[in-house]
């Protein structure tokens, strides 16, 4: 399975970034998914989670309702709505597969394997 993120780029306090996360080699609809992320000098952590039919979501404390999670299941991708964006958001965000039709997978940080490569989102104050 194969990763690739996309739609990080440089943005001011308050402004808002679409994350997208297109699987290829493999299908991601039976798949918890998941999104982190990773600031300079920090450990990586959970930022959002999905479950494999998509109704179910769950989020990190800090996204207080800014972030939302999406997918599609033909297209075989992952979103992240990034709204309302601070400066201590400026990371690498990561897409990431979790479990196999789990009942609460989406929400163990630990569960989650399978990274792409990352894409840059940079928030400036």
């Amino acid at each position: 399975l194969y990763l690739a993120e996309s739609g990080g780029g440089t943005v001011q306090t308050g402004d808002s970034l679409r994350l997208s996360c297109v699987a290829s080699g493999g299908r991601i609809s039976s798949f918890d998914m998941g999104w982190f992320r990773q600031a300079p000098g920090k450990e990586r952590e959970f930022v959002a989670g999905i479950n494999w039919v998509g109704e179910r979501t769950h989020y990190g404390a800090f996204v207080e309702g800014r972030f939302t999670i999406s997918r599609d299941n033909v297209k075989n991708t992952v979103d992240l709505q990034m709204d309302s964006l601070k400066p201590e958001g400026t990371a690498v965000y990561y897409c990431s597969r979790g479990p196999y039709i789990s009942r609460d997978g989406y929400r163990n940080p630990s569960a989650f394997e399978a990274w792409g490569q990352g894409t840059q989102a940079t928030v400036s104050s």
